[in-house]
């Protein structure tokens, strides 16, 4: 989005990015497009809409966030919540029908029902975002893909996030022009990359290569 290109929410393009192109996405993408491995490897996937938990306490729009709900093809054995979408998300799978803690290395989750019939994925006591068990198709989440491109309310609009896990259980994230690296222990280094920093650090840490350095655009201008 902040290269003003658009994002197409189909099963082929999104593999096409992220793995020939070598580019990043948020959840509808990288979901999307691991929806498809895993599909290919023969196991049942379903779409699953939720609504992310926001800083001040109230749940996103609809169609907000996108996860997976995994299993054997034909049903047998146990089914997976699977989110490599989510930043603050567990590091494995998690098991769809425990209701009690699941210790992961990313800290303590859990899966609880609401009044609703829909669920609450916590971790470390702390509600993530809340899903709905009706499944959906790539489709459904047109809208919510287009709101978070273009609002103003969209925490994707508001600056250039890059992340993913590291071997050693940390993290390595670009946010805007800071390098942030943080360890399984909680240790945490920053650094301001300088300008002719940026392309090497997407492509050492990332694997990325972007055409141009993305920069915020800002929402409402519709890409």
């Amino acid at each position: 989005m902040h290269l003003g290109e658009e994002i197409v929410l189909e099963g082929g393009a999104l593999v096409d990015k992220v793995v020939r192109r070598g580019r990043g996405g948020y959840c509808y993408e990288l979901n999307g497009a691991f929806a498809e491995l895993l599909t290919a490897l023969g196991y049942r996937v379903t779409l699953l809409a939720a609504r992310v938990m926001g800083p001040d306490g109230k749940f996103g729009i609809p169609f907000d966030h996108l996860a997976l709900l995994v299993g054997a093809e034909g049903g047998q054995g146990r089914e997976w919540l699977v989110d490599v979408g989510f930043g603050r998300n567990s590091h494995h799978p998690l098991s769809f029908t425990e209701r009690g803690d699941q210790l992961d290395p990313g800290g303590v989750f859990r899966i609880a029902e609401t009044e609703e019939g829909d669920l609450d994925v916590s971790k470390d006591g702390a509600v993530q975002y809340r899903l709905e068990r009706r499944p959906r198709a790539l489709a459904d989440f047109e809208a919510g893909n287009w709101w978070h491109r273009t609002s103003p309310l969209s925490p994707f609009g508001q600056s250039v996030l890059c992340s993913r896990l590291t071997e050693d259980g940390g993290r390595v994230t670009i946010s805007g022009r800071t390098l942030v690296t943080t360890t399984d222990a909680g240790g945490r280094v920053e650094r301001t990359l300088a300008e002719g920093e940026v392309a090497a650090a997407y492509r050492e840490h990332f694997g990325l290569e972007p055409e141009r350095i993305p920069e915020v655009r800002g929402t409402g201008q519709g890409n």
